[in-house]
C-alpha cells in the first residue's frame, strides 16, 4: 500500500514539474507579445521590433462589402514608421485573452482583441501569432489578424 501511495505522490509530482514547464514557456510567450502592445501604446517602434523577427509575416484577413474575401499583406518596416509617427497613448489594443500552444520551439497564440484610437472604438477582431524560440527569446514570425466593426463580443 505504501509503494502505491509513494508511487502516486511521484506521479502527480512529476506531472506538475511538467505542467510548470509549459506554464513558464507558455508566460514567456505571453511577455513577447505583450512587449509588442506595449511598445504599440508608447510609440516605441524599437520595442516593437523587439517582439518580431526582422523578416516577420504580416497580413490581414479583410471581408469586403460584397462578402469576398482577401488576403493583404503588410510590411513590417513601414508598421514600425507608423508606430513611431503616433502620439504615445493614442494606438491601444485590448487583448480579450491567451490561447497558447507550444511545441517545441514552435508556439501559436490565438488574441482576440479590440482596437482603439485614443477612447475611439476603431475595430475588433483576433491575432494569429506564430512564434519561434530564439537564443534570445521568442520571437513573433508570423501575424495575421481578423479586423471588423461588429460582432465585438
Amino acid at each position: 500500500m505504501r509503494l502505491l501511495l509513494l508511487s502516486g505522490i511521484v506521479l502527480i509530482s512529476g506531472m506538475l514539474q511538467f505542467a510548470n514547464a509549459q506554464t513558464s514557456q507558455e508566460i514567456d510567450v505571453q511577455e513577447t507579445i505583450d512587449r509588442l502592445f506595449v511598445g504599440m501604446s508608447e510609440s516605441d517602434s524599437s520595442v516593437v521590433a523587439s517582439a518580431f523577427k526582422r523578416d516577420a509575416i504580416m497580413q490581414t484577413i479583410r471581408t469586403h462589402e460584397d462578402g469576398s474575401v482577401s488576403v493583404a499583406g503588410g510590411d513590417l518596416s513601414q508598421f514600425l514608421i507608423r508606430i513611431n509617427e503616433a502620439e504615445p497613448g493614442v494606438l491601444n489594443e485590448k487583448l480579450k485573452g491567451y490561447e497558447i500552444k507550444i511545441d517545441g520551439d514552435l508556439a501559436s497564440a490565438w488574441t482576440p482583441y479590440e482596437f482603439y484610437v485614443g477612447e475611439e472604438f476603431s475595430h475588433c477582431g483576433v491575432n494569429s501569432f506564430q512564434l519561434v524560440k530564439t537564443d534570445d527569446d521568442w520571437k513573433i514570425f508570423h501575424i495575421v489578424d481578423t479586423r471588423r466593426r461588429d460582432n465585438c463580443n
